[in-house]
């Protein structure tokens, strides 16, 4: 995908030359209301996310990044390839300026230089060896080449005859740049970046690459795609374009160079007559599945077990994007962190808080003791230290005013604060566990997305302890009336001990 500026964010604990594979996320920048760098990293924390790519050296969000102990690719945009490409001067100041300045506090783990230059600028492409060079030989005169790759992003596109993989090879026409390139890559212990697009493979096959093969779902052992030269078995595109580069690389007599996808996803809106896949439903299901088979390390058929480090492309919507519809909505979230569909990862360990697969909420039961709410809605508001405000007159979640509504905020707020912890949603059995959301209108529970996407997080709501004073509101109802008054704590205590 070609983009101005872009940042990728990553799940997992090694790069590329791990064991264990890491999902990550581009971030395009063309977004009307691009959050800062602050609320960037903000939502990358709140992601678990632990590793970071950008497609630039954007100095304010390196420093925002700085001691937050989330792996750092920077990157030399294309405007910048020919001035470092034809000096090792320019080269090290370029490193010095983006890396040295910043390293350790944030930890730069990888440079990507350029981005599909072989296709979107092909005249600098005899430069892309010796910017790689140039860059390198700076890291080691600061003693961060082990630490600090350096590789450069490919369109899949460069693979010539990718079906079957067996027979891939590059285009001929960039063998005077490929075989130095991958000389340099494994003698410095680096990668090959790829990007790798199932969907537009399906969308340009025309019917012959069947949507479930794109998508990664189970096809019956007739309708995989066998090499007939290896008899391998391909149950998706996405391993067959990896080991397509794979094969185009032995074909160089290159066998030992890992790949790391930097781009792959699926678009959840397009065009309705031109781009009639690219549906909620089908990114939804191609970034679940895709997650999950990274993450589990399943390799590829060529390469069984070999981890395919993957960024899917893409964190936010883009909606200043031009061209095919679709172009706008390759996002996950929105700008204002809102997902724009909610990711299936069972299975998948625990990556990304719009995971809500095991999203669970505390509520009322529906035949509870009205008085038994009561008491246990005065506990929560007062010894539970749950913020009850919102149920205030005139609050968002005031309506309706009755004890089961009240009590099912108060409940669910406190076993947010606690994490869900084992026991926190009985309320002396008043209470019990849901998975459907209890928000309603503007009444946004803890641990929903609210209508502008920020996770309300429970313990956040928990009120300092200097501003309980030794007295607590007691929220309670008088001829349906909601009113609030204040208690001593021992005479709470009496009423109702957890």
């Amino acid at each position: 995908m070609g983009g101005i500026k872009k940042i990728a964010v990553s799940v997992g604990n090694n790069d590329g030359d791990g064991d264990d594979a890491y999902i990550g996320v581009n971030i395009g920048t063309d977004v009307s209301e691009m959050p800062s760098p602050k609320e960037i990293v903000a939502l990358l924390k709140a992601q678990g996310i632990q590793h970071v790519r950008l497609y630039d050296a954007d100095q304010s969000l390196l420093l925002a990044l700085a001691n937050t102990g989330i792996r750092v690719a920077v990157s030399v945009p294309n405007d910048q390839l020919l001035g470092i490409g034809q000096s090792n001067a320019t080269a090290a100041k370029w490193v010095s300026r983006n890396v040295i300045a910043h390293v350790p506090a944030t930890n730069i783990t990888s440079i990507a230089v350029g981005s599909e230059i072989l296709t979107t600028l092909p005249n600098a492409a005899p430069l892309i060896v010796s910017a790689l060079t140039f860059i390198h030989s700076a890291l080691v005169a600061a003693n961060l080449d082990q630490q600090i790759k350096v590789s450069t992003p490919h369109s899949s596109s460069i693979i010539l005859d990718s079906f079957p993989p067996s027979q891939a090879f590059f285009n001929r026409t960039w063998n005077p740049v490929m075989v130095p390139l991958l000389k340099f890559l494994q003698s410095t212990g680096s990668y090959l970046m790829l990007n790798v697009y199932p969907y537009y493979d399906y969308q340009q096959s025309n019917g012959v690459i069947p949507l479930d093969y794109a998508l990664f779902r189970p096809l019956p052992p007739n309708k995989e795609a066998v090499d007939p030269n290896t008899l391998l078995h391909y149950t998706n595109v996405f391993d067959a374009v990896v080991d397509a580069a794979y094969f185009a690389m032995s074909d160089l007599n290159f066998t030992n160079i890992p790949i790391v996808v930097t781009e792959s996803g699926w678009p959840s809106k397009g065009d309705s007559s031109s781009e009639p896949d690219a549906t909620v439903d089908n990114a939804n299901t191609y970034n679940s599945n895709l997650i999950r088979h990274v993450l589990n390390n399943t390799g590829t058929p060529k390469h069984p077990g070999i981890a395919v480090s993957t960024y899917i492309y893409e964190l936010y919507n883009e909606d200043l994007r031009t061209g095919p519809t679709s172009e706008k909505y390759w996002g996950l979230f929105y700008a204002n962190g809102e997902p724009v569909y909610t990711l299936h990862l069972t299975g998948a360990g625990t990556i990304f808080a719009n995971d809500t697969t095991n999203q669970t909420f505390c509520v009322t039961k529906s035949n509870a003791d009205a008085k038994m709410l009561q008491a246990a809605l005065d506990w929560a508001c007062g010894p539970g230290k749950v913020d009850c405000s919102p149920l205030l007159q005139g609050q968002p979640c005031y309506e309706p005013d009755n004890v089961v509504s009240h009590a099912t905020y108060a409940f669910n707020a406190y076993y947010q604060k606690m994490a869900k912890s084992p026991g926190t949603c009985d309320f002396k059995g008043v209470a019990t566990i849901t998975t459907t959301d209890p928000s309603h209108g503007s009444c946004i529970f803890p641990g929903s997305f609210g209508k502008k996407g920020s996770k309300i997080n429970g313990t956040l709501l928990a009120p300092s302890n200097s501003t309980s004073s030794g007295c607590l509101s007691q929220y309670h109802y008088n001829g349906g009336s909601f009113t609030s008054s204040v208690i001593l704590v021992a005479l709470l205590l009496n009423v109702f001990v957890m």
